[in-house]
């Protein structure tokens, strides 16, 4: 049985957008008392899988999508993957803002979705 396109690539670039939050972010929490260079080096390496699962996910996504729709669905799968993670991992508080821009983002997928 063959996994629909958005499937595949929405999956692979959640997992992916899990990877790049914790290298963008994670060091701030886990590695605030270290040498900046220490922690490029640790978030390189977390985001080589970022782009281990990132670049099939836009090529299987390519087959089906414009580049436009892809970027936008990454924007999404990104807000949503950071705010969970700012909120439970980071302890940063709710904001409205959360909301106001999740509504921003679903106005941008429906200009560059219809058809």
């Amino acid at each position: 049985m063959q996994i629909p396109v958005f499937t595949q690539t929405a999956g692979l670039l959640l997992l992916s957008n899990v990877f790049m939050t914790i290298a963008w972010y994670g060091h701030l929490k886990n590695l605030a008392g270290k040498p900046w260079w220490i922690a490029a080096i640790i978030s390189w390496s977390i985001a080589l899988f970022e782009y281990l699962l990132q670049v099939p996910a836009n090529r299987i996504g390519y087959t089906e999508f414009s580049l436009a729709q892809l970027k936008i669905m990454q924007e999404v799968i990104t807000l949503s993957v950071f705010v969970p993670f700012a909120m439970l991992y980071m302890n940063q508080p709710f904001k409205l803002d959360y909301v106001w821009a999740g509504l921003c983002l679903v106005g941008a997928v429906y200009f560059i979705f219809r058809t």
